[in-house]
């Protein structure tokens, strides 16, 4: 059965509109909601989102997102084929960041833009809402088969995102909030590999000269202790047990986090 994921920032219904369309040109699709709760505008939160499921899904997936504050501007509207060896999934949205951590993290990539007005809604392109009248319909063609060259030209430029921007500093690890969770989890880009390079489980870190307990998980504390762990996602987390870190942190995405050993 094919199957469509769809990533957004619409809330409650924008997303049923897609739905229709994509059900319209491939009935027999499956389709899987990642989420629709990202903030307004939240373009690495969005990515992160996709980005930490992508590897669960079986290939030949088509994932659709839509975080686009540039929609209807020249910005332009991409398809992604990647991973390799009859492995591929396949990306569908705006050209903003948002498909690319996701799509590189299966391998190689391949990029086309969107021009062929065929794999469009016949009814007419809005100038506010390419999630339906571009996206979604560019997808379902894409899980009923149709090649990804059918979709345009292949480009080579197109706008980049990277979650590995953070920065080691003697004892520090310098990195950012990507996403805070339902829970108030919120999740840096400091990956696994390097925190476990200056700290071992059980120890003490300092996050933003807050002394916490690094440990593996929740439980692992007191009820309303604050925590650092590795998330299931393999980067640094910080939780409260039984609480809500962006609150009692003042963290959201953005904002610059550095950790030291102690």
């Amino acid at each position: 059965m094919p199957l469509i994921s769809l990533t957004t920032d619409f809330g409650d219904l924008y997303p049923a509109a897609m739905k229709a369309v994509i059900l319209g040109i491939n009935p027999a699709v499956q389709i899987v909601d990642i989420t629709h709760a990202i903030r307004q505008a939240g373009i690495r939160e969005g990515a992160f989102a996709l980005y930490s499921l992508v590897r669960y899904f079986p290939q030949g997936t088509v994932h659709i997102g839509v975080v686009d504050p540039g929609v209807g501007t020249s910005r332009r509207a991409l398809a992604i084929k990647a991973g390799c060896g009859g492995e591929e999934q396949f990306f569908v949205g705006p050209d903003n960041g948002l498909l690319i951590p996701a799509a590189r993290s299966l391998g190689e990539i391949e990029v086309y833009e969107i021009t062929n007005p065929e794999l469009m809604l016949k009814s007419g392109i809005s100038a506010t809402f390419h999630g339906r009248d571009i996206f979604a319909p560019a997808g379902a063609h894409l899980s009923k088969g149709t090649p990804i060259e059918a979709v345009g030209p292949r480009i080579s430029y197109f706008v980049d995102l990277d979650f590995e921007n953070f920065g080691i500093d003697g004892p520090f690890i310098i990195g950012e909030v990507i996403f805070a969770d339902n829970f108030g989890n919120v999740i840096t880009n400091i990956p696994e590999e390097v925190v476990l390079k200056f700290s071992s489980f059980g120890s003490q870190i300092e996050i933003n000269s807050r002394r916490i307990s690094f440990v593996q998980t929740y439980g692992f504390v007191g009820e309303k202790e604050p925590l650092a762990l590795i998330g299931s996602h393999r980067f640094l987390e910080i939780a409260v047990n039984k609480g809500n870190a962006a609150r009692q942190f003042g963290l959201k995405s953005g904002d610059q986090v550095v950790v030291k050993t102690v």
